[in-house]
């Protein structure tokens, strides 16, 4: 029988790419969204194909437990978040509430249509659930590189939020034998990214200075080093994760760390301008606790899963700074792209 699956968050970056992933395995692919008329599920139809959508909010346990009773999906994916990190600070209680207690409400809609209420060991027949853990819930690290045993010390809401709904996932499935997996994934990009993600910004910054747009690019710490992948090559590694025969919690990341200097020199460099020409430090960038390493550890999601990165960080690069030269020779507005950061 074909299998179901349904997604939170949806009209994300990660969502689209999951859509579209699992819709090449067969599946049958819901996603819930927010509002009868929301703007995003027809610019995601345009993208991402035969996806049906049901309605929900990661703020109303009853819509949850109604989404999950209609649509009985084999395979539950909890992408929905606020995500950009520097919005947690001002929007810290509604962080907490989506990102966090969201992970909550979605895991007891599965338990409750489920029948759950107590203890058992894991079935073949039961609904399995992803959760969309995050590298941030590293923050101030304290070992590099980072794996899954490597202890948490968020830096901003946004982790500390990410790091409840890892532990709340880890808890239902040692309390009530939910098959329930978190995966720990490094930065992810994509032409998809939400224009506010530093990466998105700087590739749309070298497209409009190659377009003759602006002349300048405002950044702040670029001295940060994170470990940069393809979105579209995380998003097959989840499903790889619900696919195995037990479930366990994995970091996704490529093993790799560049410093967003050196994302700028690349991105600049593709589209044949000098980054140092355009680029200028504003102090009103900087994030109030900085995270200034994150590399990834994948080790057994290599040797479990099987998985590995597809995509290098300068194919990304270029691809990023094609599309946005792309996007903006057809219109200058990059709210036209059809991705949105509120995707819960």
């Amino acid at each position: 029988m074909t299998r179901r699956a349904l997604i939170t968050g949806i009209t994300g970056q990660d969502g689209s790419y999951l859509a579209e992933h699992l819709l090449d395995q067969g599946y049958d692919v819901w996603g819930l969204v927010r509002g009868q008329a929301n703007p995003h599920v027809s610019r995601l139809r345009k993208h991402v194909g035969d996806v049906k959508i049901t309605q929900g909010d990661l703020l109303d346990q009853g819509s949850l437990i109604s989404a999950v009773e209609r649509v009985q999906p084999d395979e539950v994916y909890n992408l929905g978040a606020i995500s950009y990190v520097p919005m947690s600070w001002q929007q810290a209680e509604l962080t907490a509430e989506v990102t966090g207690m969201g992970v909550l409400r979605t895991l007891e809609a599965i338990r409750v249509v489920s029948g759950i209420s107590s203890s058992r060991t894991p079935t073949s027949g039961q609904i399995r659930f992803y959760q969309a853990s995050s590298s941030e819930m590293f923050g101030m690290v304290r070992e590099t590189p980072q794996n899954e045993r490597t202890p948490f010390h968020p830096r901003s809401p946004y982790g500390v939020a990410k790091t409840y709904g890892h532990f709340i996932t880890q808890n239902y499935r040692e309390s009530y034998g939910m098959f329930a997996v978190s995966g720990i994934l490094f930065n992810h990009e994509s032409p998809r990214r939400g224009a506010e993600f530093v990466t998105r910004k700087i590739t749309l910054g070298v497209a409009r200075i190659r377009l003759g747009l602006t002349t300048e690019l405002r950044l702040g710490n670029i001295e940060a080093r994170r470990d940069w992948g393809y979105a579209g090559d995380y998003a097959r590694a989840m499903t790889m994760m619900l696919g195995h025969e037990t479930p366990e919690d994995y970091v996704i990341g490529t093993g790799r760390t560049h410093t967003v200097r050196g994302l700028i020199e690349l991105a600049f460099s593709s589209a044949g301008l000098t980054w140092q020409d355009h680029v200028v430090l504003d102090p009103s960038y900087t994030r109030p606790a900085e995270v200034d390493l994150l590399c990834a550890d994948p080790k057994k999601a290599r040797e479990q899963l099987g998985w590995e990165p597809r995509v290098s960080f300068e194919e990304l690069v270029a691809m990023m700074v094609e599309s946005d030269l792309r996007l903006l020779s057809r219109s200058s507005r990059p709210e036209d792209e059809p991705f949105s950061p509120d995707h819960w």
